[in-house]
């Protein structure tokens, strides 16, 4: 009996481990054999293994690591001026509403106006160098922190607070152990949302006005028609994009590890 309970535990645990995988192994078996029966055309989307080797080539000649370096490096320096600009006005705008009445209509009038349309306008005053494309990320992660974490300070449970009250918390306990962690899992959604969205911005704005980084990489491949490397770029995208929501769930985890955690 034993033996069979750490065998059904066993298979559980690999089923855990597999299932999430099986959707893409499918779509990369797809894509490898599309191409080799004629469905699509080879020139332009060739198979995977061609994708693969290109990839490789790029990674050994340095090349790929000089344009994620890039990459990361603007996206980083935004996202992290992001998180530590958008948190606290988000907290003030909820917690205060005179806060909220003073910026509330400028932030409405910003937040619906696109990123990727403001780039001219962005390149015109700070330039086509660095500070444009992280003035973009900025601009571009801002916002989804910001509204969720008002959404996260506003919803926290009104019995939450005045039990608190009750008990003699002061303000600013009040708001560091009470109101603040329960919004936590709110605020994780804004910056997960950032965090997908200051790459897409940043990709888009190496395409037009850069000489490093994944953005580059991809118009320069297209342009000289070396298609399996352009595919190897948008690939490593999404690499990073996974890689960046994986390492954000493990952080909100530890510090949401007073929730109960779902099964499902």
């Amino acid at each position: 009996m034993p033996t069979v309970r750490v065998a059904a535990i066993a298979g559980r645990l690999a089923w855990r481990i597999i299932k999430p995988s099986l959707a893409i192994v499918l779509f990369l078996i797809i894509w490898q054999l599309a191409p080799r029966f004629g469905l699509v055309d080879p020139v332009f989307l060739p198979p995977f293994s061609d994708v693969w080797s290109a990839g490789l080539e790029l990674f050994r000649s340095g090349q790929l690591g000089e344009h994620v370096s890039a990459s990361l490096t603007r996206s980083g320096i935004g996202f992290s001026i992001a998180v530590a600009s958008a948190i606290p006005v988000g907290v003030a705008i909820a917690w205060y509403r005179p806060v909220a009445e003073f910026i509330s209509p400028i932030l409405e009038l910003f937040r619906n106006t696109a990123a990727l349309a403001l780039l001219p306008v962005f390149v015109l005053i700070l330039g086509i160098g660095e500070t444009s494309k992280i003035a973009l990320v900025v601009y571009a992660s801002f916002f989804p922190i910001l509204l969720n974490t008002i959404s996260g300070v506003r919803t926290v449970d009104p019995l939450l607070i005045k039990s608190a009250v009750s008990l003699g918390f002061s303000p600013i306990p009040l708001f560091a152990k009470v109101v603040l962690p329960a919004a936590v899992p709110a605020i994780f959604t804004g910056i997960r949302m950032a965090a997908s969205a200051s790459i897409l911005v940043l990709i888009a704005a190496e395409m037009v006005g850069a000489r490093a980084g994944l953005g580059y990489l991809i118009t320069a491949a297209q342009q000289n028609f070396q298609i399996p490397a352009m595919y190897a770029g948008i690939v490593t995208i999404s690499l990073l994009g996974l890689a960046f929501n994986g390492l954000l769930v493990a952080l909100e985890r530890r510090l949401s590890r007073w929730r109960v955690q779902s099964d499902r």
